[in-house]
C-alpha cells in the first residue's frame, strides 16, 4: 500500500508522539515527578475535585498544574499556531519555502513591543505586551495588504514587495526606539525577541486560545481552496473559486494566527517554516492533510525544544526561540547541500 494512503498509521504515530512528549514534558525539569503521579493528579482532579487533589499529590499539583501545564498548553497553542500559518502561507505563495514573515507580521509585533517598553505599558501591567504586539502585527499586515491591493498586476509579488519594505521601515523605527530607550528596556525587548515559553501563567493564554482555535478551525475548512489556488489563479476561477476573496481570507487567517502564537511565545523563528516543509515531503502536497499534520507536528517541534532548553544546561534554561533557530538553520544548510548536490535551487 503506498505510503500516502497510511492515514490511520500516521494519525496513531502522531498522536502517540504528542501524547508520549506532553507526559514527558509534564514530568522532566529541575524536579523530576513521576509519569504515573501526574497521571493519577489528573484522575484525581477529575473524580474528587481540585482541592482534594491538591492535597493529596501537593508537589505535582504546584509544579504541574500551575508552572508546567500553562506552558505546555502555551506550546501546543503557538507551535500548532505557527505550523498552520506556515503551511497556509506556503500554499497561497506557492512556494514551499516561503514564510509568515513575508507578510510582516513579525516586524510589526516587534515594533509594538518596543512600543509597550519604551512607554512604560509593559511595566504598568506585563499583559499590556502581548497586547501591542498583537496590535502591531495586525496593523502591519492590514497595511501590506490594502496597499498591495492597489495594484493592477500580480497581488502576492507586490504583497511580498510591501512586506519587505515595511519590514524594513519597522525595523528602522525600532532601532530608533531603542536608541533612546533605557539600558533595562533595551534589555527587556531583547530578552523577548528571544521567543520563549518560560514565565507562561494561564492568563497569558486566555484572549489568544479563543481566536487561535477558531481561525484554525476555519482555515483547516478552507483546504480545498488552497489546493485549487495551487493549480493556478485561471483554473481556480474556472472551477468556481473567487480568487479575490479567498486569497484575502487566507492572509487574514495566517495573520491572526501568528499574531497570537507572537503574543503568547514571542517571535519564534521556523516553525512556520521548517514544519510545514518537512510535512510536505511526507505526507504530500493535498491541504486536507498537511495542514492537519503540520498543526499536530508544529505543537510536538515546539514542545521538544522547549524541553530541550529547560534540560541542556539545568536548573539554568535556552529559550525555545534559541532552539527553534538551531535546528531550523541546520535544517536548511542540509537542504542547500542536497540542493547543490541535484544542481538545482528548489
Amino acid at each position: 500500500m503506498p505510503f500516502y494512503r497510511l492515514t490511520s498509521f500516521q494519525i496513531i504515530t502522531s498522536v502517540s508522539l504528542f501524547i508520549g512528549l506532553f507526559l514527558a514534558y509534564l514530568s522532566l525539569g529541575a524536579v523530576h515527578i513521576p509519569a504515573l503521579d501526574i497521571l493519577a493528579m489528573f484522575k484525581s482532579y477529575l473524580l474528587n475535585g481540585s482541592e482534594f487533589a491538591a492535597k493529596e499529590y501537593p508537589l505535582a499539583s504546584a509544579i504541574v498544574m500551575h508552572i508546567r501545564l500553562p506552558r505546555a498548553c502555551a506550546a501546543i497553542l503557538a507551535g500548532g499556531a505557527l505550523a498552520l500559518a506556515g503551511a497556509c502561507t506556503q500554499g497561497l505563495f506557492k512556494n514551499p519555502l516561503a514564510s509568515p514573515d513575508v507578510l510582516g507580521v513579525s516586524s510589526g509585533s516587534s515594533f509594538g513591543a518596543v512600543i509597550a517598553i519604551v512607554s512604560g505599558f509593559s511595566f504598568m501591567n506585563p499583559m499590556w505586551l502581548p497586547i501591542f504586539t498583537t496590535v502591531g502585527a495586525l496593523a502591519a499586515s492590514a497595511f501590506i495588504y490594502v496597499l498591495a491591493s492597489r495594484s493592477s498586476s500580480s497581488q502576492i509579488l507586490f504583497l511580498i514587495l510591501t512586506g519587505l519594505a515595511l519590514s524594513s521601515l519597522l525595523g528602522g523605527a525600532r532601532m530608533g526606539l531603542l536608541l533612546m530607550a533605557q539600558q533595562y528596556e533595551v534589555s527587556q525587548f531583547v530578552f523577548w525577541a528571544m521567543g520563549g515559553l518560560d514565565g507562561r501563567m494561564w492568563q497569558h493564554l486566555l484572549w489568544p486560545t479563543p481566536v487561535i482555535i477558531i481561525v484554525s478551525f476555519l482555515l483547516l475548512k478552507e483546504s480545498r481552496a488552497l489546493n485549487l489556488l495551487a493549480l493556478g489563479e485561471e483554473s481556480a476561477h474556472g472551477m468556481g473559486l473567487n480568487v479575490k476573496q479567498t486569497r484575502f481570507k487566507l492572509l487574514m487567517f495566517a495573520t491572526l494566527l501568528t499574531a497570537m502564537s507572537i503574543a503568547i511565545a514571542g517571535p519564534i523563528g521556523f516553525i512556520g517554516l521548517m514544519v510545514p516543509h518537512l510535512m510536505r515531503l511526507l505526507v504530500g502536497p493535498a491541504h486536507e492533510k498537511l495542514l492537519p499534520f503540520s498543526a499536530i507536528f508544529g505543537v510536538i517541534f515546539l514542545l521538544l525544544c522547549d524541553l530541550l532548553g529547560r534540560w541542556i544546561i539545568a536548573p539554568n534554561e535556552l529559550k525555545a526561540g534559541i532552539i527553534t533557530s538551531f535546528i531550523g538553520g541546520c535544517y536548511f544548510i542540509g537542504l542547500i547541500i542536497r540542493f547543490q548536490r541535484k544542481g538545482r535551487l528548489a
